[in-house]
C-alpha cells in the first residue's frame, strides 16, 4: 500500500510485485528466507540520507535495497520509504543513467585466463558472447574461493562458451 500510495502501477515481473512509472521499473518487492526487501532499480542514484540502502552483492552496480525483517520496521520507515520512492520516480523522470563498468574492467580469474590464452577458439567464442553473458561467467568463476573449484567451473563451462551459450542457457 505504501508503494501504491506513491502513484506507481503494480505488475508481476520475475515472480515478484514490481512497481512502475510510465512502464519504467522503479521498485520491486523481493522475498527471501530471512528478510524481504524493497529493491530500487536505480538505487545507486538516490541520495541515501538515512543510510538505509544496501548493495546486495559487490557485483551489483545499480540496484539497491532496503531490507525488512518485520512489518513493524516497514510501518516505522513509512515516511522514509515514500521519500525514497518519490526520489526514485524523479530519477526516472530525469532519465538519469548509470555508467556501468565495462566487462573488460572486471578481473578475469587466473584459471580462466590460462584457458583463454591456450585456446584461441575459446577466446574468440568468449569475446563473441554478449557483455552480460561474459560477466556472468566471470562472476561465476570468481565466486569460488578455491583455485581447484574455479578450475573445475571453468572446465565444465568451456563447451557451453564454445557453443555460444550463456551460463544459464
Amino acid at each position: 500500500m505504501i508503494v501504491l500510495d506513491c502513484g506507481l502501477d503494480e505488475k508481476l515481473k520475475w515472480g515478484c510485485p514490481c512497481y512502475t512509472f510510465e512502464e519504467k521499473n522503479i521498485v520491486l518487492i523481493h522475498v527471501f528466507k530471512e528478510y524481504c526487501a524493497l529493491l530500487f532499480f536505480k538505487g545507486v542514484l538516490l541520495n541515501d540520507a538515512k543510510e538505509v540502502l544496501i548493495q546486495q552483492t559487490k557485483n551489483v552496480q545499480v540496484a539497491r535495497q532496503i531490507r525488512f525483517t518485520s512489518t513493524r520496521e516497514i510501518v516505522r520507515l513509512k515516511t522514509i520509504l515514500k521519500a525514497y520512492i518519490y526520489e526514485a520516480i524523479e530519477v526516472e523522470k530525469a532519465a538519469l543513467k548509470v555508467k556501468l563498468k565495462k566487462t573488460a574492467e572486471f578481473k578475469i580469474p587466473e584459471e580462466f585466463q590460462k584457458n583463454l590464452d591456450k585456446k584461441p577458439a575459446l577466446k574468440t567464442a568468449f569475446k563473441a558472447l554478449t557483455p552480460g553473458r561474459q560477466r556472468a561467467y566471470i562472476f561465476y568463476f570468481s565466486q569460488a574461493k578455491l583455485s581447484k573449484t574455479r578450475a573445475s567451473r571453468v572446465e565444465k563451462s568451456i563447451q557451453q562458451i564454445l557453443n555460444g551459450k550463456g551460463l544459464n542457457d
